[in-house]
Order: structure tokens, then C-alpha cells, then sequence
């Protein structure tokens, strides 16, 4: 076992431990927790440690009161009961902070096979470990560098030659040094790429270099220049370290190399040599983009009543932007209306249903600043609630008509833009080829778009058009799915119920106001890179596939657009002192027409022990990893594979630990994770279980497609809160605050929850406050203005504007949580008791779930009984 305390490239792993928890029957016995965290010896330990391993050995994860009681009974059946059995009607007991006494345990929070839940690895407690060491502080990543703080950890990074993680983040940051090396871990090597990832306010601004004045990349596979080339000839030529070809340095970018490094002089006055991430500005420059408005004005719109209402917010919304500001407006029924917006001859042309190869009678006035069209446009808007709902009557109306009509306008322009799709008549299905569903033998999927939509999106992707559609009459059950063309081209749908409540208008005007007000590139080009000896296997997330994983086309690209990209090795072992470098070279227009390359390059290290890898891993990170990736999958898999997949890769994985990573001494009745895997179980089980993989009954088909194209559309802080829930005690006087960090959150767990408490459940989609059955009437009052629970509605609400402490500082909370998220959530009002209570539970990713979903305790017991089977 002293291989566990071995020192690499003069690190020290004091923070790079594993922990082991006792898994069977004579853990029932003990007293706290036993377990083992590996970090620097003293000499007495040493001496003790190499002496054969007792089964258990003590580790204080916390505080007394924090540390958990023994778990149970791996290696047993699955009729195993505690010494003397259950007595009848057996349930545990807890104590809670809110609690005058032990409260029962609802019986999805129990295990089948005795293990506490509690006492399990907690993702909580490994969130808040790491925001108590990074919180706020500076990480500087370094080539070949540790591990960076966890994506939910807010801190400072300063680049030192590696590209910033919320740029680009690795599974692990040690590789295995060959192919059959990495086959045995049975974990991915991938990385998360988020090109235009949102900085720290605190950090500098992103270097921005002119095209000129920038030293070329390579001529040959075409990656930019980065700190990981080598320089030759004194600094006429440099080595390539993605395909490890030479190329020659221009002579006005020359400077000759010294030192023993053989480093230029000018390396820390150019960004391009010294940091892990910079942008080129390109001379060339192409259009401004363009916002389209595109508004449905069928007899069923004009019948819903909801047009002035939209009418008047995309008014005000107009008038707030800036007058360079492009926009076209069209409206359509059966056929398309377009407006020539001239401020001398402002007229409207009435095209045919079809706009494929048709040329317009006008080009200039479709789309103008809004300084030379606000007049103009404001016209039309007032005069769309008072067209006549005598007209066309046809039972439904095709998305896809206002989205060619855009698009047509654009390419004609030849320019890129938003396109705002506001449709209200009933939904009817995408053309589709002659063969229909059943008409070949490839296998199909509920989630794969038609045929007719990817064509289209394949479309707007090449113009840079990204469709946002606003749906005012959704469709659960039954009829087409409008949502595969805005996701497939950056966008999104939004879906509300005939703007009918204050509540739905105030989401739509939210929701609005922010697909406007974001910041996009357009016509984006994403190449990947990798060392030679690697390459690229698979590139996951939302966009049309091409042919190869290492190039990605995008209709629009903002700051959360994440891809997850898989590596593997391709060839012979690879030169552990040279490392691995990755680059992800972003080409994008900006809104005002510059073409720019965002260039981000990772260096990571190679290691011939796979215990190294292991002790790299992010748990988080290879969530949004499989996250990607099983999502992408579903569209050709059957789900049922990719939950087994899922569990057996784990399974795989801790038994390959156990036999490569230094634990193979450890007691068969020991769970042994990594540190850094600590929380992984809990992660796949929740992905497994989730909505997409594995339906409830009450879950639509049209709910699933659309959180399964949100998800994808997640970064990886914002994946990790969608699979777990930050569960947070709201106080219930103002003299306690809200902690929104780790350090208030709860477990995900019906254990959590006590009837004389407030909880925030927050994920980014959904936003739910659960109020106890014995909460005091006096918090009702300040925070609700009702006097008893009976009188406080359940559903969508939103809190009153009360001047008291408790309800500033609740909204306040709210609003700040609000800013976090990629669209605008209602709070939803959940009493205990309530029918509502089971959208909670499907939150509760801890607790067997309503779709059938196994909890966390049964998932990581069967984990641990079958990676033990698989060592004999």
C-alpha cells in the first residue's frame, strides 16, 4: 500500500485521496464511519501501513456531529436484514434542525438492503470541500497543472499558459501514456469545450490580437499558434504538436530563440506564446447581423386574444435597443407577408407559400436600423391586433413556413441574424420523405428530428441563422414537435398557454427580453486538435453532425454553449515528457459583422501508473460528459442500452480501481473510490434515472424531447445543478440569511425535508419552493401575507412585494438565482401534502424515484457487489 503515498512530478497528494467505506456486516457493529484517506504519512504511520491492512481504518471527514454513522451490507442477498431483524412496521428515525423530536423517513428515502442513506459519499459535502478551498480565490492554470477547482466553485483564474476550465475542462487531467493503459480504467477521456465561456468579473479581459500582427499557425493540419510548439532552427521553423510537422516562421514575424529553453524573447509580449487562451481579429469583415420578427396572424391567432399583448412587448422591447440595431418584420397565415420597411415607400408584399429558389421584387427595405424603420414598424404592429379572424381558417400551420420565410430574407441579404418566431395556430407535422416512419429498417427514435427539419437546419446553420420560437397554443400529446429546428441553430422554445395569466405573460416578457439582449457569435466554425498518438472520437451536444468529430458547424454560439469531446489513443505509447496538448479554435462573426478566432489550448500530462489517472478525475465533469454523450446517443440506441451502459462502465470502473489503483489490499466489504469520484454514483444514477433515459408515465413525449434538447444546451456547472438539485433551507425569520452556497444546501433527499421548514428547490429549468405543513403563521404572514397554510395557493406564483426582512430578503435571493439560469422559471408553490409533492420527488435524485428509478443507496450497493464479483 505505499504506492498510494507516491510522489509524482514532485507533487505532493495530500489532496488527492481516496476514501473507503465499509460495505458489510460487521460495520453494523462499529462506531462512526471507517475508512481510509490517503494522504502524506508520518514516519509512525508508514511503518504501520505497511504491515497488512486491518479491514477498517478510522477517517474524520468533518466534525463529530457531522460524521456518519456505520453503512451496511455488501456481500450479502438482497433479503439481508440488521442483526435481529426489522421489527414490524420498522421506519428510521432522524433528527433535523427544525425538529423539536425524530421525525419518519418517507419510505422512498429507505434502502432495500439496509444501507443508511446519509451515510453515504455526500455530493453536498464535496461541493462545499471545494468552494471552502477556492471560494473566491485565484487558480492559476498551468501546463501540465493539477486539477482546477470544481465547475460549480466560483473563482478567479488567471491564465498561465493553460486555457481558462470553464474553456475547456478534461475528465482527467493525467492520461493514461497508451491505448491498452486507458482501456482499463474504463472511464472517457474527453473534454468539455465551451468556446465563449463568461469570465470572472475579476479577471482580465480576454486578449484580442489583430490578424496581422499575430504569429500563423501550422500550414499543415491548419491549428493556431500556442504555447505547446517547439521552436527549431534557431526560431526559423516550429514543430507542430498536433501533427508534429515543421513549418517556417514569416520573416516579419521572425525573432531568434535563446536560452537552454530555447524560448523567443518576445514570448511574455505575445499572447499567442504565452497564454493558454486569445482572439484573433480578422481584417475581413462581413454584415451586421440581423433580428427578424416573424408573427403567426392565422384566424387562430387573431382568435386567441393574445396578439396585443405581443405586439405591445415586442414594441417596447424594439424601442429599448440600440438604433444601429438591424430588424425585419413578417407576418404569415397560409402565406407569408413581408414589409418593405423604406421610411419613403413603406408597403407590404404578400408572397406564395413556397420562397424556395423565388427572387424578391425588394431587397433594401426588408431589413433596416431601427433609427430608419422604428416609425414604421410600430405601424404595423398596431395595425396586426385588429386584422380580421375572417380569413384563411386551415387547422394548423406548418413551423417551418415563417422559418424558410426568414431565412430566405437573410440570404438574401447575405447576411446572418435572429430569427423570433411568434406562432400560435395548431402545430401540423414537418414535411416528411416518401418512406414515413415505418418505411426503412434502420432503427428509429422518438427523439430523432425528421428529415425535412435537419435539411432545414443544415440551412440556417450555413446562413447563421438561429431560430427562436415562441409557441402560444402548446400541443402535449399528439401533433408535431416544433423544438428540432431552434435547437439544432443555437436557439430554443418557449411554450406558454395562450398568454392567458400574468404569470405566463410575465415568463414571455422575461423570456423576451433576453433572447434579444444575449450576447452571439454567428456563422461559428469550431476545429478541434489533438497531440499526434490521439484523436478525436466523438463530439457531442447541439448541432447538425458532419462527418468528422473535429469540425463543428454552429448557426449561433453564446456563452453556455458547451460540446463535449471524446479522445482516444491512436497509435503507439506516447513521450510522457512531452504531454498532450488540445486546441479548440472558434472562427465566429460578432453582431456588428468581425470575423474573429477565439483560440483555447489545454496541455495535460501523460502517466504510465493508472492510478494517476484515477486520482485526477472530476466526477462533475464526467457527468457532463455523459450527459452529452448519452443524450447524443439517444437518438440512435435504445435507452435501455445506454442506462446499462452507463451502470457497467461504473461497475467496470471501480473494479479496475480496486486492481489498478493501489486498492487491490482493500477488504472486499469496502466500497473504494477516488477523491475526486466521490460523488459519481449518485451523478449516473441520477442521469439513468432521469425523464430522458427512463420515462415516467405521466411524462409526455413532447416534455421528454424538450428536456432532452435543454440539457444538451447546458454548461457544465449548470449540468451538474440539473442532475442535482441544490436543495436550500430558506430561514424562516430575517434573523437568519439565506446561504446560497454548498454550505446551506441540503441532500437531495425526502430526509431533508421537515414539516416546520421552507426548502428552494433550484435547478435551471425549474424553481420550487416546498412549504411544511408546520410552519409558524407568523412566517406565513411576513413572507406570503396569509394567515394559515390553507389560505396559501398551490402552483405557479409569485411572491408579493412585502416590506418586511424576511420578504426582501427572499426575493432578493430569488432574483439573484434568476441571473444564474438561461431562461426566466416561475416559482412554483408546493404545500406539503399537495398533488404537486411529485414533480419534488423526481427532484430528490437521492430517493427511489416515481418513474421507477432505484435510489441512491440500492444503485451504489449493487455498484460495489458487482465490481467485487468481477476481481474472482
Amino acid at each position: 500500500m505505499s504506492n498510494m503515498f507516491d510522489t509524482a512530478y514532485g507533487e505532493n497528494w495530500a489532496n488527492q485521496s481516496e476514501v473507503w467505506w465499509p460495505m458489510d456486516d460487521r460495520a453494523a457493529n462499529q462506531s462512526p464511519l471507517w475508512a481510509r484517506h490517503c494522504s502524506s504519512p508520518t514516519a509512525s504511520e508508514l511503518g504501520h501501513l505497511c504491515s497488512p491492512l486491518p479491514d477498517f481504518m478510522r477517517l474524520n471527514l468533518g466534525s463529530p456531529s457531522e460524521q456518519p454513522l456505520p453503512c451496511s451490507l455488501a456481500g450479502q442477498s438482497s433479503q439481508w436484514t440488521p442483526p435481529g431483524g426489522h421489527p414490524a412496521g420498522f421506519c428510521p428515525v432522524i433528527t433535523h434542525p427544525y425538529a423539536d423530536g425524530p421525525e419518519q423517513i418517507s419510505p422512498n428515502s429507505e434502502s432495500r438492503y439496509g444501507l443508511d442513506p446519509g451515510l453515504l459519499p455526500s455530493a453536498v459535502k464535496v461541493m462545499a470541500d471545494d468552494r471552502a478551498e477556492w471560494e473566491g480565490k485565484v487558480f492559476i492554470s498551468e501546463s501540465f497543472g493539477p486539477p482546477p477547482p470544481l465547475p460549480t466553485t466560483s473563482c478567479i483564474v488567471e491564465d498561465g499558459g493553460n486555457a481558462s476550465p470553464r474553456a475547456i475542462r478534461s475528465t482527467t487531467y493525467c492520461l493514461p501514456q497508451d491505448g491498452p493503459t486507458a482501456l482499463l480504467a474504463r472511464l472517457p477521456l474527453a473534454t468539455l469545450v465551451t468556446p465563449l465561456a463568461r469570465q470572472n468579473p475579476l479577471e482580465k479581459p480576454l486578449p484580442v490580437v489583430p490578424d496581422d500582427s499575430c504569429i500563423s499557425g501550422c500550414r499543415c493540419c491548419g491549428a493556431s499558434m500556442c504555447v505547446a510548439v517547439s521552436w527549431q532552427d534557431c526560431g526559423q521553423r516550429f514543430r507542430c504538436p498536433f501533427c508534429d510537422k515543421l513549418t517556417e516562421v514569416p520573416w516579419q514575424h521572425y525573432q531568434p530563440t535563446h536560452g537552454v529553453d530555447g524560448l523567443r524573447p518576445d514570448r511574455e509580449q505575445r499572447s499567442e506564446l504565452h497564454m493558454g487562451s486569445y482572439e484573433v481579429l480578422h481584417a475581413v469583415k462581413g454584415e451586421a447581423a440581423a433580428l427578424l420578427l416573424a408573427i403567426d396572424v392565422s384566424a387562430a391567432a387573431l382568435r386567441g386574444g393574445h396578439l396585443d399583448f405581443v405586439t405591445q412587448q415586442i414594441h417596447t422591447l424594439l424601442a429599448s435597443l440600440d438604433k444601429n440595431v438591424r430588424v425585419g418584420l413578417l407576418t404569415y397565415d397560409s402565406r407569408i407577408q413581408l414589409y418593405d420597411l423604406s421610411p419613403t415607400r413603406p408597403h407590404m408584399l404578400v408572397m406564395a407559400e413556397t420562397l424556395d429558389e423565388q427572387q424578391f421584387p425588394v431587397r433594401e427595405g426588408l431589413v433596416l436600423p431601427l433609427r430608419d424603420c422604428m416609425d414604421n414598424v410600430s405601424s404595423v404592429l398596431q395595425h396586426i391586433p385588429q386584422l380580421s379572424p375572417d380569413g384563411d381558417d386551415s387547422p394548423g400551420v406548418p413551423a417551418e413556413l415563417p422559418v424558410k420565410a426568414g431565412l430566405a430574407v437573410l440570404q438574401t441579404l447575405a447576411c446572418p441574424g435572429k430569427l423570433l418566431v411568434f406562432h400560435s395556430a395548431p402545430l401540423v407535422e414537418m414535411e416528411q420523405s416518401s418512406a414515413g416512419f415505418f418505411g426503412t429498417s434502420k432503427p428509429k427514435s422518438i427523439f430523432q428530428p425528421p428529415e425535412g427539419a435537419i435539411s432545414l437546419a443544415e440551412a440556417c446553420v450555413r446562413q447563421g441563422c438561429g431560430v427562436h420560437l415562441f409557441v402560444f397554443s402548446p400541443q402535449d400529446v399528439g401533433g408535431a414537435w416544433p423544438g428540432h429546428v431552434p435547437y439544432l441553430t443555437g436557439g430554443a422554445l418557449y411554450s406558454y398557454n395562450h398568454l392567458q395569466g400574468d404569470l405566463d405573460r410575465e415568463r414571455f416578457s422575461r423570456n423576451l427580453n433576453r433572447v434579444v439582449a444575449a450576447n452571439v457569435g454567428y456563422k461559428a466554425d469550431l476545429s478541434l486538435f489533438v497531440s499526434k498518438g490521439m484523436r478525436v472520437s466523438g463530439c457531442y451536444g447541439l448541432f447538425v453532425p458532419r462527418p468528422s468529430p473535429n469540425r463543428v458547424a454552429m448557426a449561433t454560439i453564446d456563452c453556455q454553449t458547451m460540446l463535449a469531446v471524446e479522445l482516444a489513443h491512436d497509435g503507439a505509447a506516447l513521450d510522457e515528457s512531452r504531454g498532450v496538448a488540445i486546441q479548440a479554435v472558434l472562427a465566429y462573426n460578432t453582431p456588428t459583422g468581425e470575423r474573429r478566432s477565439r483560440v483555447h489550448t489545454l496541455m495535460l500530462r501523460f502517466s504510465r501508473h493508472l492510478q494517476d489517472t484515477f486520482r485526477q478525475y472530476q466526477a462533475q465533469t464526467l457527468l457532463a460528459f455523459y450527459c452529452k454523450k448519452m443524450y447524443c446517443a439517444a437518438l440512435e440506441r435504445p435507452l435501455q442500452d445506454l442506462r446499462e451502459e452507463l451502470q457497467r462502465d461504473l461497475t467496470e470502473a471501480l473494479a479496475s480501481y480496486r486492481r489498478h489503483g493501489g486498492s487491490s489490499s482493500a477488504s472486499s466489504g469496502q466500497l473504494v473510490l477516488p477523491r475526486g469520484l466521490r460523488a459519481l454514483p449518485v451523478y449516473v444514477n441520477s442521469l439513468r434515472k432521469s425523464d430522458v433515459l427512463l420515462p415516467g408515465l405521466r411524462t409526455s413525449v413532447h416534455s421528454r424531447l424538450g428536456l432532452r434538447c435543454r440539457a444538451l444546451g447546458l454548461d457544465a456547472a449548470a449540468c451538474v445543478t440539473h442532475f442535482y438539485p441544490m436543495l436550500i433551507p430558506l430561514p424562516l425569520s430575517h434573523t437568519r440569511n439565506v446561504k446560497e452556497d454548498e454550505e446551506g444546501a441540503l441532500r437531495c433527499s425526502a430526509t431533508s425535508l421537515h414539516p416546520g421548514g421552507m426548502y428552494l428547490l433550484h435547478t435551471p429549468h425549474t424553481l420550487l419552493l416546498w412549504v411544511g405543513a408546520h410552519v409558524s403563521a407568523s412566517t406565513l404572514a411576513e413572507l406570503f401575507n396569509v394567515g394559515c397554510l390553507a389560505s396559501l395557493a398551490s402552483g405557479e406564483t409569485k411572491l408579493p412585494v412585502l416590506d418586511t426582512p424576511l420578504s426582501v430578503m427572499v426575493r432578493t435571493f430569488l432574483d439573484a438565482l434568476d441571473l444564474e439560469v438561461p431562461c426566466f422559471r416561475q416559482l412554483l408553490l408546493v404545500k406539503q401534502g399537495d398533488a404537486g409533492e411529485e414533480l419534488l420527488q423526481r427532484h430528490l435524485v437521492e430517493d427511489k424515484s416515481p418513474n421507477g428509478g432505484a435510489s441512491y443507496a440500492d444503485f451504489l450497493y449493487h455498484l460495489h457487489v458487482n465490481s467485487v464479483r468481477m476481481l474472482h
